[in-house]
Formats: C-alpha cells, structure tokens, sequence
C-alpha cells in the first residue's frame, strides 16, 4: 500500500478528471493520489505527466491509504448510478470526517440525497459544480461547492489553488449547504443555454437581414466584445463565424448540421423553476429551441406552410446591427435576472444562504458565461442583498431603458420577416409583463372560479370569493380551504 502522501485524490480520469488531477498537482502544496476503474488510463497518465509526481493507487483501499487526513477525493465520473458505485466503494475504506466531493453534473436533488446518506457515516459529502470545460479543469475552473461549513475547512484552500482567478481573487466561494453548489451550477448551465441562443438568434437576424457573410458578422461580433457586451460566449462567436472548412471552403458555420444537442441542465433549470413558481422564460425557450432544431422529421414536413410574402430587407444597415446589438443586452439582462431569481427562490426553498453577489464574482472567470457585466450584478447585490428583481438595479434599469426601443423594433422585425426569435420576444414579454400595472391574470382567476370553483381574491376587501355562476351569479365569501 502507498504510504500516506497525497493530500487530495481524484477518482475518474477521463478528460476532464485527468485535467483536474494535473491542475491540482501543478499548485504548490498539492500532492495528488489518483485511481481509475481501469488501471490503463492511471498508468498513462502517469507516463504522460511524470512532472505532475501523481501518487497512483489501484485499488480503493490503496487510494485511501496513499490520502492523509482528513482524506479528501473528488470524483470525476459520469453522473448517475456511475457516481453512486464510486461512492459506496469510497465510503467502505473512508473514516468520520473525511471529504468526498462530487465535481460531475449531477442533479441537486440527488446531491441532496447523497449528502444526507453519507453523513449518516460521519463522512462529509461535498457537491461540487465545475465550470469551464476540459480547459477549465487544465488551466482554472469556476468552482461551486456545496457541502458542510466542516468540509470547506479543508476543502476551501485546495480549491481556491487551482480555481481560475478574476481581478486577483479566486473563483470559487463555498455556496450553501447539501445540494447548493449543484444547483447553482445548474442555473449557471441554463443562462449559458438562454446565452448563446440570444447571440444565435442575433446572428440569424444580422445575416439574413443585411446579407453580411459568416466572417463579416465575425467582424461585428468582435467590435461588440469591446463594450459592453463582452464575454466569452461573444469572442468565441466570432472565431466560430471565421472559420472555413477545409473541405469545402465554406464557412464552418454552413456545413454543421443545425440540430442543437443538450446534457439536461437546461432543462433541469426549466423543470425545477416551473416547480418553484419562477418564470425563467428566456431560458426555457432557448432549451425548447434546442428542441424544435433536433427534430428535422418535422421540420421537413412544416417547410410547406405559409410565411411573408415580402423579402426581409434592411434599409439602414448599420442602424439595424446598433438595434440587435441593444436588443441582445437587454435580452441577456433579463436571463441573468430570471436565473437569480431561481437561485433565490431555490436557497429560499431549500434554506440555504447563498450570497448572490459572490457567485456572480466566481462566474467572472472560468466559466462558460464569463462576462465584463458580472460586475454590475455583484455590485447590484452588494448595494441591495435582497433585491427582488435584479433588472430593477440602476445599471440595468438603465440599459433597459436604454435598449427597449430598439429591442421591440428587432422584434418587431423578426416577426414580419418570419425569423424566429423565441429568447429575444420571450424576454421582452417578460419584461412587459414585470412592469405591467395589471395583468389579465383576473380573468384567467374568473374562468377557474367558473370551471373549478377555485375561488378568487378581490381589488377592494380582504378574503376569498367564490361566484355562483349558474343562475343569479351570486358572489359569496368563500372559505379557505388552502
């Protein structure tokens, strides 16, 4: 058995894990035990990075000998029964106090449930969201743990040493409490999705509209990277529009099949804020875009139906491309501002304290939707920790009031051309229906009151109402059944 050297293990060493050991053996202080199921991948890993001074185990009880205590192991493995497998072996040759952390993207729930059923032993079970991808694990995720106040003890420093770092400080901050950190990194996940189809979105407006070739909009992408639409997401747009296939030499952009793949967190995020009474309406249609474009059976069949008659044509180009740049800020304002509202709404649910300001700081570097405006929301939530609605910040109020103009016009214009455009309107709906001094929510109130008799509320005097519709139409005061 290996002595006890390492002061932190991975277990899983595909890309992403093997990514991870090498970024945690490169920081002054770690040593790194590391195991995989099959002992191929541990010995290559070995070979390929003698610098990384890897401890290898090939057996569990071996890797918990080789960790010192309290013995911390982050798994890197397919989430689902895979991570349970790991966890059952890990808990059978771990001991009270020892760390197990999860850095797959699980489903919180299931994190909730792992965390409860490994402190039950006396071990403390961290999940973990990591962000960044393969690159991110190499060179600097955003990181978002969960886990015991006890955990991060030890956890804390080791992750801040490999975690990417935004204007000197870490990303990385210890969530809340269980399920926290994965759940958090799933709301990250569904900005990303509501993310890159509003800039898809803007990309199909601009080149439909005024003609512009994939490298030419590259162009405009790059300019917009430079104010206050920068972030990762835009630059590497630009890249991907520049790119020419070898093959072909057509624009990359036009030989890849347009059906959209998705893991599930995207829908996770729709699933789980429909359940807490959240509107995320950006983000879900960016996922059900993702799934109308994987259904080509039907697409093929719908081609036929009618559309404008009229060609789309802009007359002022560069007004137009000025009107999409300012509708995609406002767009995006709004998918931030739903998604801390879920992560509100979730730490108020789940009763977790999660500082909102700090996590927008973490997703300053490393992470897929690293952006120059994450400032603004860590600003926002500092100046106001309980702000209901983050659009109602000054900065954003502002941008809002700023854009709105021009994104009813782009709309307006997708809407006559037959370019959809379901992020860019089901954003600006969201925010007329935030600002709306009535809604005609009364009405849909009458008609279940009608079918259901689910009673209603009034305008003018407290309690619950129910009308007898059959007949007089007599309204009585109803009792609360709720």
């Amino acid at each position: 058995m290996n002595a006890a050297v390492a002061n932190i293990g991975v277990v899983g060493l595909a890309v992403m894990g093997s990514n991870l050991a090498r970024n945690l053996a490169s920081r002054e202080g770690n040593k790194v035990a590391v195991y995989n199921r099959s002992r191929e991948k541990t010995d290559a890993l070995v070979v390929e990075h003698p610098e990384a001074g890897f401890a290898p185990a090939f057996s569990y009880e071996d890797f918990a000998a080789s960790l010192s205590k309290p013995r911390t192991a982050i798994i890197m493995v397919k989430a689902g029964r895979g991570t349970d497998a790991v966890i059952d072996e890990l808990v059978k040759v771990f001991e009270p106090g020892d760390i197990i952390v999860d850095g797959g993207n699980a489903y919180f729930p299931d994190t909730i449930r792992r965390e409860k059923a490994v402190r039950e032993t006396g071990i403390n079970f961290v999940g973990a969201g990591i962000s960044g991808g393969e690159e991110g694990a190499l060179l600097g995720p955003s990181i978002m743990p969960g886990g015991s106040d006890e955990s991060w003890v030890t956890l804390g420093p080791i992750l801040k040493s490999i975690a990417a770092v935004a204007e000197g400080e870490p990303c990385v901050t210890h969530i809340g409490h269980d399920g926290a950190g994965h759940f958090v990194k799933m709301v990250h996940n569904g900005i990303e999705y509501a993310d890159m189809q509003l800039i898809a979105e803007a990309y199909d407006l601009i080149r439909r509209g005024t003609g512009k070739t994939p490298a030419e909009i590259a162009d405009v992408f790059a300019e917009w990277n430079k104010g206050e639409l920068e972030s990762y997401l835009i630059e590497i747009t630009a890249e991907v529009l520049r790119q020419v296939d070898a093959e072909t030499g057509k624009p990359l952009v036009d030989v890849i099949l347009d059906q959209a793949g998705a893991k599930g967190t995207g829908a996770w995020t729709v699933q789980t804020a429909l359940s807490l009474g959240v509107p995320v309406s950006g983000i879900a249609e960016a996922t059900f875009a993702r799934s109308l474009s994987s259904h080509p059976e039907q697409r093929a069949v719908a081609a036929s139906l009618p559309g404008p008659d009229e060609a789309f044509e802009v007359a002022d180009v560069d007004a137009f491309i000025e009107d999409v740049r300012l509708a995609l800020f406002a767009s995006k304002i709004i998918a931030y501002s739903q998604g801390f509202d879920e992560i509100r709404a979730g730490a108020a649910e789940y009763d977790w304290t999660i500082d909102l300001s700090a996590v927008s700081k973490i997703w300053r570097a490393g992470c897929i939707i690293r952006a120059q405006f994450l400032n603004r929301i860590a600003d926002a939530y500092v100046d106001a920790p309980d702000l209901p609605v983050l659009a109602t910040a000054p900065y954003f109020a502002a941008a809002l009031t700023d854009g709105q103009a021009a994104w009813r016009r782009v709309v307006v214009a997708a809407t006559q051309a037959g370019i959809p455009s379901p992020a860019f309107s089901s954003s600006l709906a969201y925010y007329d229906g935030l600002r709306a001094d009535r809604l005609p929510a009364a009405l849909v109130q009458g008609q279940r009151d009608f079918f259901g008799a689910h009673t209603y509320k009034r305008i003018d005097k407290e309690g619950t109402f129910h009308t007898l519709w059959s007949g007089d139409r007599t309204e009585i005061e109803a009792e609360d059944t709720h």
